[in-house]
């Protein structure tokens, strides 16, 4: 009768046979972790001395010959640089932090791709921090991707004013997307101009005719100062518009709940638009018309925020403003790896919004 043992990533079977030569597992047995190959083993095996490794490795003071002989040698054997082991020593980790305010958020999500693919370009990984939609974790975020010896830092915050950014930022090179971080010296920021990008929203359904407007926003507690948010209140009493800014999850299935209220009730009380400041509310939104029995635009017309790529394929397709995410993630990196190399700060680009009219928009129905 053959003992059994428990078997984790860390043991592997030993194998027994029995007397009809049967193949049986008998028990667990440590593993040991892979070893890591080491600059000496790279020395033992080229015939080289540490230090020679180790120029080689970094293309400085030996030969083109002995370079070559090195990289070889370290494909061969698996060789990797140990990322905290050359922060230590003062050198670079290539490893760049991307802090995001809510992974939740479908346009956060292909910030984070894009971003991704700019670092993959410049030979740079990336640690995600995500804040989860609330504000008083992202410098404690912030702060960890730091202590974890990031190169750099891209910050696309909530609340960008909750404090705290001006350390980060002089502990190490840090970039701000959509809004401006207060207090800190940054390598650079890329912000949204949302002032406009409301103006036209508001504008497009103003000219269909819609009076009476609902703005779900994510910002109300969680960033109060926002500029879209006074820019709904300034834009409203441009037009002569009756805009109520309503507090809102930052996610589909949090819209839900709170877009079933707002449409419900009687047609006279009812808005004739809903305007996002989020994709992803949007969606919130498309779900409780669907609930409510509700028509997409003939009962209301829906517009969002940031222009997701997946608000084109809605039936019917999202009228939404957005940025241009390519040149904004160009934008973002570019300002990081510049001030990595030269040490400048206070680099900055606007980025103008982009109004996409779809089908989502038609005229106000009559009262």
């Amino acid at each position: 009768m053959f003992a059994r043992g428990v078997l984790n990533r860390f043991t592997e079977p030993l194998q027994a046979y029995t007397e009809n030569g049967a193949c049986a597992t008998v028990v667990g047995v440590p593993r040991r972790p892979p070893k890591r190959t080491t600059i000496r083993d790279l020395a033992e095996r080229t015939g080289l001395s540490p230090a020679a490794v180790s120029y080689a490795l970094r293309g400085l003071h030996v030969s083109a010959e002995t370079e070559a002989r090195v990289r070889a040698a370290a494909a061969e054997l698996g060789y990797e640089v140990d990322p905290v082991a050359r922060a230590l020593r003062g050198g670079s980790t290539a490893v760049v932090g991307l802090l995001v305010g809510s992974l939740a958020d479908f346009w956060h999500q292909e910030l984070v791709n894009a971003i991704q693919r700019e670092l993959r370009r410049a030979d740079r990984t990336t640690l995600v921090a995500d804040a989860d939609g609330e504000p008083a974790r992202e410098i404690e975020l912030a702060r960890r991707l730091v202590d974890h010896r990031v190169d750099g830092l891209i910050a696309s915050p909530i609340g960008p004013s909750s404090g705290g950014w001006e350390d980060v930022a002089a502990r190490v090179p840090t970039v701000a997307i959509g809004d401006a971080l207060p207090g800190a010296a940054t390598a650079g920021e890329v912000v949204f101009d949302n002032t406009a990008g409301v103006s036209l929203v508001l504008e497009h359904l103003y000219g269909l005719g819609h009076r009476h407007v609902v703005v779900l926003s994510w910002a109300v507690v969680s960033a109060p100062e926002r500029p879209a948010e006074r820019a709904v209140a300034e834009s409203a009493a441009r037009l002569g518009m009756d805009c109520r800014v309503v507090s809102c999850a930052y996610s589909l299935n949090g819209s839900t709940p709170l877009a079933v209220e707002v449409l419900s009730g009687p047609v006279a009380e009812r808005p004739t638009a809903v305007f996002c400041l989020s994709d992803s509310i949007a969606y919130g939104v498309y779900a409780a018309c669907r609930e409510l029995g509700l028509h997409v635009p003939d009962d209301v017309s829906v517009a969002g925020f940031d222009d997701h790529p997946m608000s084109r394929l809605l039936q019917p397709a999202l009228t939404s403003v957005g940025w241009n995410m390519a040149r904004l993630a160009a934008t973002a990196t570019g300002f990081l790896l510049q001030s990595l190399a030269d040490g400048a700060l206070d680099r900055r680009a606007v980025m103008p919004p982009l109004l996409a009219p779809r089908a989502s928009t038609g005229p106000a129905r009559a009262a």
